[in-house]
């Protein structure tokens, strides 16, 4: 990283714009930046962090944004710092502006500008800049990743701050790594720390669930074993517990297996017992069963033989109904004939009952040729119907030509009625629409007069308020003005007086031993004294204070004053010199007016609507008009055409009718003869036939009865037996037959016969010893369960506590490795001997590196007296690593960096820096630093031993680097020609570059 140009304008003590050229500068290699105390020499490096970062090193980072700005600048100036440098071969220019806060430019207050940042690159191909970015967030993000190096390392390794380092020196372990790790940002180390403890913790959890789980596996274990099985008095996570239970459930398993052996040999035995108990009470229910079939059935014979009687008279009937039913089919044709003979002549009767006298005695055939000519002539109407139907339709259409008219007419006479009053009606409604128009011109003239009218009054209205305002905002500013310069003088006179005193100031601070803050002596002969009136720091605040509070009074009364002449000379030019009074009036009248206008205009759109809907109208009724007369022409041929076939009709209607009312009313008599003729004569040839059918079946039944047996058809008809009083008597047989049968069938048995001749069989005392023996056969298999389900739970459960045991395995493993990792890491092993922390290492070797870069350059500032050296030894009870000694190469004796001089002091912490500035350089990606800064600590080495130290940063340009001393040391002024001078004044610093090349 080089710089090349910084512009600073209204920023610290800089009230104007200041340019410093970085490049005519760093020509020389060594430039130095001096100036009086308090003039701003910290100041320009506060302007290149800022640029930077967007933020100022150390404590003044704290309070930014508007403190940044210069109370030298003048109202109108913007705070902004421009920063040209190369990086990354990358030519950048850089500009910031931090939010200010200024004065509203309407109405009263104040109001915040927000910060503002822009980021440009130069292209050297185009030789123009380009914007990149005006991103906050952007920006910040680019120059980190290309610097490499957060705010706080860029202030330790291109700002090195003297005062810091020598901190740092003589610091404790605790202090120097909080630094170290700041600069080389070691919090992954100590995340990585934090990781491993959880996870330690989250191991050790895991592993005390699961011997929890195995102990509870162990519990139920026991509660399946009884008291044969003893638990390992151990709690979750202690060692050898999974051996414990696993020896334990073997143990238990064993017991339990011999424990089933004996249950299956009392399981055998009263299986045995058992079977032989139900077959002895088998044997006694076989013969109680065999003894009392045989008394059944001697029971059953002798009922049988009391309905012996009984069962011959039912065979018999049985033998006549068999008889019966070969005259059946005789039987049922013969009352089928029957019947349909009886039906045939009711239907004959009802059929003949409506005819004529003439034709009551007539037979089948008379009566069909009859039907046959009414049907014939209700055959001839056919023609006389359909011009009954035509008559109907010409009588309708002639009525609804009769409506058609007199609906004509009405239209005719009313659109003569509304056309007589026409041109009237048009005449008065196109007048309204001519008043209507002429009113809306005249409010369109008027509404363009009205706003430059009220515009006119307002004006006048601000003018006559404003006048008063000026003259009482020019009193009160004046007023202010000349407070502000007497608070001024005052603050000049007294900052002037406590200026000529302040060597007393500073000599009231001095102590001996302890350099001062001007020069860097420790010795201290002839200090200043106070003179009496001598005015102190809190004096001349006071009276700043009082000015700048004056000042600000002055500056808000001198811009309310502007802005009220300004809204006066708006209000004066727009509103003119009339007096408000009569452009108040000439308003007002012009507002009255444009109302009546208003009101006038507002019917236009409804007289021109209504004049369009009469002549619409008007359209409307002669067209209706005309219509109407063509219509009522049509219809006077149609009408004559309808009256002569009306005429035709009605003749030939009458010669069809008849004596009927209507054709339709004849053919309806012709219809009912014709269907009762047709009916009669149907019945009659069926009534013939079925008398013919009755007569036939009579014969075939006396036949059929004689060749049965029976004497006439009543007696076989008396002999018949309905469907359920058959099989009612063939039941009875049946079961007769069967009953018989089986009761000689059971007599007959051997088995039985032998049976009736033992003793009676004792059923219960078979059933009560069967009882005992499946009792105890029910105790024996309750026992040889329980045993067996003993064993398969203690298996599943050692299954399962294995598998628990396997499982818990590789988390135990793992376990033990992160638990020694985490103590190892954390300082608390035993295997750590010096209780380093990860982070600790890690810093150690840091500052090994450190120590070693910065005794390259120590040894050449002090002669090759002192080396720097990293120390691991304990401090006390804290834990080793960030020791930090000087080697003296005289005593060749090791000792505190603490005992060192205060120019060794510095010295020492400039090469501590150096080298620091070097490994964060490194650490950072071996971004190229080409420019730095060194702060203060000259002036307490002697001529010899500054002459080294300027001998090692001049070699400094070996790498071509820069070195920018920050001091105001005088002997430096002559040693180095490059200057960068800041001199202060009344009216704020400024910048002067001298004696470059």
């Amino acid at each position: 990283m080089r710089l090349h140009r910084l512009d600073i304008t209204a920023f610290g003590p800089f009230g104007a714009e200041q340019s410093v050229d970085f490049d005519d500068l760093s020509a020389a290699g060594l430039f130095l930046l001096h100036g009086p105390t308090g003039a701003g020499k910290t100041s320009v490096l506060d302007a290149v962090c800022y640029a930077l970062y967007g933020s100022v090193p150390g404590a003044r980072h704290s309070g930014q944004g508007m403190t940044l700005r210069s109370d030298h600048a003048a109202v109108g100036t913007r705070t902004e710092v421009r920063l040209e440098l190369t990086v990354a071969e990358r030519r950048l220019e850089i500009t910031r502006q931090p939010p200010r806060e200024r004065p509203k430019l309407r109405g009263k207050g104040t109001t915040v500008d927000k910060a503002q940042t822009w980021l440009r690159e130069y292209d050297a191909k185009a030789g123009a800049w380009k914007d990149l970015s005006r991103s906050h967030q952007e920006i910040g993000e680019e120059i980190t990743q290309l610097l490499g190096m957060s705010r706080e390392q860029f202030c330790q390794v291109v700002l090195l701050p003297q005062g810091d380092f020598a901190r740092f020196l003589r610091a404790d372990a605790e202090a120097r790594g909080k630094l170290l790790g700041r600069l080389f940002d070691t919090r992954r180390f100590a995340e990585a720390e934090k990781r491993l403890a959880e996870r330690r913790r989250t191991t050790e959890a895991r592993v005390r669930e699961g011997d929890a789980t195995l102990l509870a596996d162990a519990h139920r274990m026991q509660q399946a074993a009884g008291p044969a099985m003893e638990l390992p008095e151990l709690a979750p996570g202690e060692p050898g517990l999974a051996g414990a239970v696993l020896g334990a459930a073997a143990v238990a398993r064993s017991t339990a297996r011999e424990l089933l052996t004996v249950a299956d040999c009392r399981l055998t035995a009263a299986e045995s017992a058992q079977a032989a108990a139900e077959r002895d009470l088998a044997d006694a229910r076989e013969l109680d069963r065999l003894q009392r079939r045989f008394a059944e059935a001697r029971e059953r014979a002798a009922r049988l033989a009391e309905r012996a009687d009984t069962h011959r008279a039912a065979q018999e009937r049985m033998e006549r109904a068999r008889k019966a039913e070969a005259v059946a089919p005789a039987l049922e044709l013969r009352e089928a004939a029957d019947a349909e003979h009886r039906g045939a002549a009711d239907a004959e009767a009802h059929a003949r009952a409506p005819l004529p006298r003439a034709l009551a005695d007539a037979g089948a055939t008379g009566l069909a040729a009859a039907a046959r000519r009414a049907a014939e002539e209700l055959g001839g109407l056919g023609s006389a119907r359909r011009a009954e139907h035509r008559l109907t339709e010409l009588v309708e259409e002639r009525a609804r030509l009769d409506r058609q008219e007199r609906a004509d007419e009405d239209v005719r006479h009313e659109a003569e009625t509304w056309l007589a009053d026409w041109e009237t009606t048009r005449n008065g409604l196109q007048s309204r629409v001519d008043s209507a128009q002429e009113a809306t011109t005249r409010a369109e003239q008027l509404a363009v007069q009205r706003e430059p009218a009220r515009r006119r009054l307002d004006a006048a209205l601000r003018r006559d308020r404003l006048t008063d305002d000026t003259e009482e905002a020019g009193q009160r500013s004046l007023a202010s003005a000349e407070h502000a310069v007497e608070t001024r003088a005052h603050w000049l006179d007294l900052k002037e007086q406590r200026l000529n005193g302040i060597a007393a100031e500073l000599a009231a601070n001095l102590t001996d031993g302890t350099p001062c803050a001007v020069c860097g002596a420790t010795e201290h002969p002839a200090p200043a004294r106070r003179s009496a009136g001598h005015v102190d720091r809190e004096a001349e605040e006071r009276a700043l204070a009082a000015h700048q509070a004056a000042d600000a009074r002055r500056a808000d009364a001198e811009r309310h004053l502007g802005v009220v002449r300004e809204a006066l000379a708006a209000a004066t030019a727009e509103a003119g010199d009339a007096p408000t009074a009569r452009l108040a009036e000439a308003a007002g009248e012009l507002e009255r007016e444009y109302a009546r206008a208003r009101t006038a205009a507002s019917g236009l759109h409804a007289a021109q609507e209504e004049l369009r809907r009469a002549e619409h109208e008007r359209e409307q009724r002669v067209a209706a008009q005309q219509q109407a007369a063509v219509r009522s022409a049509s219809r006077v041929a149609g009408r004559e055409r309808l009256e002569s076939e009306q005429a035709a009709l009605e003749e030939e209607l009458t010669r069809a009718r008849g004596s009927a009312e209507s054709v339709s009313a004849r053919a309806a008599q012709l219809e009912r003869r014709t269907a009762r003729l047709t009916e009669a004569a149907d019945t009659a040839r069926a009534a013939e036939n079925t008398a013919q059918r009755l007569k036939d079946a009579d014969a075939r039944l006396a036949d059929a009865a004689f060749r049965a047996g029976f004497d006439t058809p009543g007696d076989a008809a008396a002999a018949l037996l309905d469907d359920a009083a058959h099989r009612e008597l063939q039941r009875r047989l049946d079961a007769w037959h069967f009953e018989d049968a089986a009761v000689r069938a059971i007599l007959a048995e051997a088995d039985t016969a032998a049976a009736s001749r033992r003793p009676p069989a004792d059923v219960p005392a078979a059933q009560r010893t069967a009882a005992e023996a499946g009792r105890r056969l029910r105790e024996a298999s309750s026992a040889r369960d329980a045993a067996a389900r003993c064993c398969a739970e203690l298996d599943r459960l050692s299954a399962h506590a294995t598998a628990s045991v396997r499982r818990l395995a590789p988390l135990r493993e793992e376990h033990t490795r992160v638990a020694r990792l985490a103590s190892l890491a954390a300082g608390t092993s035993a295997d750590n001997e010096r209780r380093m922390r990860l982070e600790s290492y890690v810093l150690a070797a840091r500052l090994e590196q450190v120590a070693a870069a910065a005794t390259a350059r120590l040894l050449r500032m002090s002669s090759g007296r002192y080396t720097l050296v990293h120390s691991d030894d304990r401090t006390g009870r804290g834990r080793s690593g960030l020791g930090l000694h000087v080697v003296d190469a005289w005593t060749g004796r090791e000792r505190d960096t603490a005992t060192l001089s205060g120019g060794e002091t510095f010295f020492a912490s400039l090469a501590l820096a150096l080298g620091l500035a070097d490994v964060v350089t490194d650490e950072a990606g071996g971004v190229r630093l080409d420019t730095l800064f060194i702060d203060e600590g000259f002036g307490s080495l002697d001529d010899q031993t500054l002459d080294e130290v300027l001998d090692v940063l001049d070699a400094l340009r070996e790498r071509d680097r820069s070195v920018g001393i920050v001091s105001h040391v005088a002997d430096l002024r002559r040693r180095i020609h490059a200057q960068l001078e800041v001199v202060k004044g009344r009216s704020g610093s400024v910048l002067r570059q001298r004696g470059v090349g």
